[in-house]
């Protein structure tokens, strides 16, 4: 079953079940979803879709921190909730070990051993081989650890 026809599924159950945050945060998804087709005038496959939960999932954390420095503590728990619920359709994410583990295995490859001047090939090659399955910014901060 594609992430699409999951994502509908859900929608309807979460109906039924009455649960509101479940019910709205997959409205939104498949909201966004649904923008990207008509505007690009394509239909998108799962790691499509993939990437635009991803995105939603990125937009809700960065406004963590603001709802926190701002004491709405009523807003960090409901985008907490719609964050477990949108990780649901989101691939296994990896752990810091792993992705440690990669990035010493790319920078073997590479032949880099450290240098502040190799981020960006490093960062370049370890993304697309950890897309979608681990945070940016977790990424970022583990290669510049590695290269100093």
């Amino acid at each position: 079953m594609s992430i699409k026809d999951q994502l509908l599924l859900d929608f309807k159950e979460s109906m039924k079940a009455h649960d509101e945050v479940r019910k709205n945060t997959i409205n939104l998804a498949r909201a966004a979803v649904k923008q990207y087709e008509v505007d690009n005038r394509k239909e998108l496959d799962d790691q499509g879709i993939i990437e635009i939960l991803t995105k939603q999932v990125k937009m809700r954390k960065d406004a963590l921190s603001d709802f926190e420095k701002a004491g709405r503590t009523d807003l960090v728990e409901s985008y907490n909730k719609e964050i477990k619920v949108l990780m649901e359709y989101l691939p296994a994410q990896l752990t810091q070990a792993e992705i440690s583990e990669i990035i010493k295995q790319t920078a073997a490859d590479l032949n880099i051993e450290g240098g502040r001047q190799n981020f960006g090939k490093l960062i370049g090659a370890v993304m697309g081989k950890v897309k979608g399955r681990a945070d940016g910014g977790d990424v970022k901060k583990q290669i510049e650890d590695f290269l100093k």
